[in-house]
């Protein structure tokens, strides 16, 4: 399987990563747990670049994350897809469609189709897009923001939209998920929406 877990930042991806990972890993199989921007030594610099470095215009910063997704793809994702092995990653394309595609005005197609050419049409079994107010995300992330976050609430409200969009336009592929529950409850959840791919 190859999951993905998108949503605002503090919208609680990592810790579902983490804990879809671990369970997976209870059951006895192998998983490979990963991040965007980040997951390679290239990623990770890029990563350093676009989150914490200084002004970036739309196209460079949507060219910048297909660059590091596309050496995930290449490093991690296909070749752990080629020998059987669980993929779950913090973040992917749809990233960079809620963000640069959207909340950025690039448009959904023209940066789906720069990241469906950068990863060779690799695209996720199953994503969760874990909704959470603005609000309360941004108050679970407490103060230390990157250059993303310091947007400001409009930005993640623009970015809320998106994702919300997306999941209604990919609705076969996204699981829309209530991150206001314990976070148990949601791991549980999740773990149930896979059954039937694993």
């Amino acid at each position: 399987m190859f999951i993905t877990f998108e949503g605002v930042d503090g919208s609680g991806k990592t810790t579902q990563t983490r804990l879809l990972a671990e369970r997976l890993r209870e059951e006895g199989r192998e998983v490979v747990a990963t991040r965007e921007p980040g997951g390679t030594e290239l990623g990770e610099r890029i990563r350093d670049l676009v989150l914490h470095g200084g002004d970036v215009t739309p196209w460079a910063e949507a060219s910048l994350f297909a660059a590091a997704r596309a050496q995930l793809v290449d490093e991690v994702i296909r070749p752990a897809q080629e020998r059987g092995v669980d993929v779950v990653c913090d973040r992917y394309i749809d990233s960079s469609l809620a963000y640069q595609g959207v909340a950025r005005g690039l448009g959904v197609d023209r940066v789906l189709e720069l990241n469906l050419l950068a990863t060779g049409g690799v695209l996720p079994d199953k994503t969760f897009f874990l909704v959470l107010p603005v609000e309360e995300a941004v108050r679970r992330r407490g103060g230390d923001e990157d250059r993303l976050e310091e947007e400001g609430a409009e930005f993640a409200r623009r970015v809320d939209g998106a994702y919300r969009e997306l999941a209604a336009a990919f609705a076969k592929r996204v699981v829309t998920v209530d991150a206001k529950q314990p976070t148990e409850e949601i791991a549980s959840f999740i773990r149930g929406e896979l059954r039937d791919l694993s």
